[in-house]
């Protein structure tokens, strides 16, 4: 089974400039999770988009790189069914002239 997630958006502090240090800028998170579904056993998608919100805001990551390793890390532990998981966080407003985005995808061993 496949969980698409597209387009969360919210403000948060990640960065490494000064301003990006200050004030809350738009990140939009993209995530595809693929596990093995059982009626009883489900990944709740209204968890996981909240989970990451949640822990993007408070963790106020420097880079998108640790962004992605830590959301990685906290969502396989919580959702250990999750077999492939494929994170982008876009930084739309960073550059005057394009939108920013670093993503991974892993493929776990269960």
């Amino acid at each position: 089974m496949k969980i698409f997630i597209e387009n969360l958006t919210f403000a948060c502090i990640l960065g490494i400039l000064e301003h990006e240090r200050q004030n809350p800028q738009e990140v939009i998170i993209t995530i595809t999770i693929e596990y093995a579904f059982e009626k009883s056993c489900y990944i709740d998608y209204a968890e996981v988009a909240q989970l990451v919100k949640n822990r993007m805001q408070n963790k106020q990551f420097l880079l998108i790189e640790d962004a992605l390793q830590d959301i990685k890390m906290h969502l396989k532990n919580k959702f250990s069914k999750i077999s492939t998981l494929s994170l982008k966080i876009t930084k739309p407003s960073i550059l005057p002239d394009c939108m920013v985005s670093v993503a991974e995808t892993t493929e776990f061993d269960s």
